[in-house]
């Protein structure tokens, strides 16, 4: 399994799931400054049709390509579902937010080999490491 900032280093492409539309939570400015940094943010909000001037899809299901990373901002008690449809996917790696975890996320994650961060705020992981996101082709 890769840790945090390994991750971080290697993804290019990140779903959010439970981005908000409110400039005041976390879920809106902590991935916001990731896409300042370089990443491609895809956000994930049944209640929006676009964040961070960037569409919005109702679940990961609904996105049309791949992505390497799920950062999750929803409560512990959704986390297990959200890691589940990040599996169907076949995302690569899912990332919990701090204060947010799940022990049988953490299971099903190590099961299906998915890498998985929890209870960590990936804002704080790149600030820490002085991390941007990797040179590559980024598509809108």
């Amino acid at each position: 399994m890769r840790s945090a900032e390994q991750i971080l280093r290697e993804v290019t492409t990140i779903a959010v799931v439970g981005a908000s539309r409110s400039r005041m939570k976390t879920a809106h400015s902590v991935p916001l400054q990731i896409q300042r940094h370089g990443w491609r943010i895809i956000p994930v909000n049944p209640f929006a049709d676009e964040i961070f001037g960037v569409k919005a899809y109702p679940t990961l299901a609904d996105i049309p390509e791949p992505v390497d990373l799920v950062n999750v901002f929803r409560p512990s008690a959704d986390a297990t579902q959200v890691v589940k449809d990040a599996i169907a996917i076949g995302a690569p790696a899912v990332w919990l937010q701090q204060d947010i975890v799940s022990p049988e996320g953490r299971a099903l994650a190590a099961a299906a080999g998915v890498d998985y961060v929890e209870d960590t705020c990936i804002a704080v992981i790149r600030a820490v490491h002085a991390i941007s996101a990797p040179e590559g082709p980024r598509t809108p």
